[in-house]
């Protein structure tokens, strides 16, 4: 089916994050990490502007450079997960049937940069993917235990110009495909 110039994207497939080995995001991690019930990624882009005033009224704005804002949610996530979103360490210890994963996070720990990517499918047969490039936390990081409720979480934060040299610059990307193609991050 040829690639159709309106898609309508429907239903969360996937939402995949990729950590930094570096603090100066440029160089992203080898894997990346999968977000298995993932509910929602939102997004929209966000300028801030400044006004020039004079003679009673604004003469001409001046935006101060584009980001992205996004908002995740997740049914439940693995440790390794929010470590990248939210900094910290993850560490294995004991033997089966004793194993135990334990996060760890620092008073001066700070939240990391990662990329994101979330995909859906599309009517048409394809796909649709949202790849933010250097996404951080900078909102509320939670998650809540309830009585007859599964785990959830949710965060929100900004996502900022790439520092990686293949994609220098780049915010984010929406990309339509017209076969289904895996989220990579």
């Amino acid at each position: 089916m040829p690639l159709t110039t309106i898609p309508l994207p429907y239903g969360l497939r996937d939402i995949k994050l990729r950590g930094f080995t570096d603090a100066g995001a440029t160089t992203p991690s080898a894997s990346a990490t999968d977000l298995p019930y993932a509910r929602t990624l939102s997004f929209s882009e966000a300028e801030d502007f400044e006004e020039l005033r004079g003679d009673d009224g604004v003469v001409t704005t001046r935006g101060k450079g584009p980001a992205i804002d996004w908002e995740l949610e997740s049914g439940g996530i693995s440790l390794a997960a929010y470590a990248i979103i939210a900094g910290g360490v993850v560490t294995a210890s004991g033997t089966t049937p004793n194993q135990k994963n334990t996060f760890r996070k620092l008073s001066t720990d700070v939240r990391p940069f990662f990329k994101m990517e979330g995909q859906v499918i599309s009517d048409s047969g394809g796909d649709f993917h949202g790849l933010i490039y250097r996404a951080r936390a900078t909102g509320d990081l939670g998650g809540e235990f309830g009585d007859g409720q599964f785990f959830l979480t949710g965060t929100d934060g900004r996502g900022l110009g790439s520092f990686e040299s293949a994609t220098l610059n780049a915010l984010y990307d929406l990309v339509q495909n017209e076969s289904v193609t895996a989220a990579t991050a």
